[in-house]
C-alpha cells in the first residue's frame, strides 16, 4: 500500500476498514507527540513539573491562536507544548482531512461535506460561549450535535459505492453485477445475443463421398 497517498493524498477512495486505520494511526501520532512533550517537560524541569502539562489537539488549538479573546502570553512551561502543538496538529488534521475525503469519495460525495459535518461544529464548540442565550440559536446548538453523529455513521459504517464513481474505482476492486436468477428468468428475447450460448456450426467441406 502507497502510504504517502493513503495518509496524505486527497485522490481516489478508501474503504471503512482504511479508514478505522487511519484513525488508529492519528491515536498512535498523539500518544507519541504526547510522550515526547511529557518527557521533554520533565529533562527541563529536572524531573520536577510545576503543573500537569496540557496538549491540546485538534481545530480548537488552531482557533486559540488567533483568537484575541483566548491568547495569554506563554509562561516557561508553556514553550514546549506550544513546540509540539505547532508540530503536530497540523499534520493530524492533514491526514484525519485526507483520509476522510478519500472516504467520502467513496460514497460518492464531494469533500465539501467536511464543512458542515466537522469545520461548523468546531467552530460552534469554540465560540458557543460568548453566543447570546437565546432560543433562536437552538437549530445552531442541534445542527452541531447532528452534523458529527451523522458523520460517524456516514464514514464509519456505512458501504461505499460498489462501482466505479466520479473519485476512482471500488477499492474493494468488486463491481455490481445483475442477479444470476434475474436473467435466468427474463425472456429471451430480452435477454440480448449471448455468443457462448450459440451452438457452433461446422461448414461442410467438399469432397467425395467416403467409401
Amino acid at each position: 500500500m502507497d502510504w504517502t497517498w493513503y495518509l496524505f493524498g486527497f485522490k481516489g477512495r478508501i474503504n471503512r476498514a482504511k479508514y478505522w486505520l487511519s484513525a488508529l494511526v492519528l491515536f498512535g501520532w498523539m500518544l507519541l507527540t504526547g510522550w515526547i512533550a511529557y518527557f521533554s517537560l520533565l529533562l527541563v524541569a529536572n524531573g520536577n513539573l510545576p503543573a500537569p502539562a496540557t496538549i491540546h489537539f485538534g481545530t480548537g488549538a488552531i482557533f486559540d491562536l488567533f483568537d484575541p479573546a483566548t491568547f495569554r502570553m506563554p509562561t516557561r512551561a508553556d514553550i514546549i507544548p506550544i513546540f509540539v502543538q505547532i508540530i503536530a496538529t497540523p499534520m493530524l488534521i492533514w491526514i484525519f482531512l485526507a483520509t476522510s475525503i478519500k472516504r467520502l469519495h467513496d460514497r460518492d460525495k464531494s469533500g465539501w461535506w467536511m464543512v458542515p459535518f466537522f469545520l461548523y461544529p468546531s467552530l460552534y464548540s469554540h465560540f458557543q460561549d460568548r453566543l447570546p442565550d437565546s432560543y433562536a440559536l437552538l437549530p445552531c446548538a442541534l445542527a452541531a450535535v447532528v452534523l458529527p453523529t451523522w458523520a460517524f455513521i456516514e464514514l464509519g459504517f456505512l458501504k461505499g459505492s460498489r462501482a466505479s464513481n466520479l473519485f476512482g474505482p471500488n477499492p474493494l476492486g468488486k463491481h455490481q453485477m445483475r442477479p444470476r436468477g434475474n436473467r435466468d428468468n427474463a425472456p429471451r428475447s430480452a435477454q440480448g445475443w449471448d455468443q457462448q450460448s450459440e451452438i457452433e456450426i461446422v461448414p461442410h467441406k467438399a469432397g467425395p463421398p467416403a467409401v
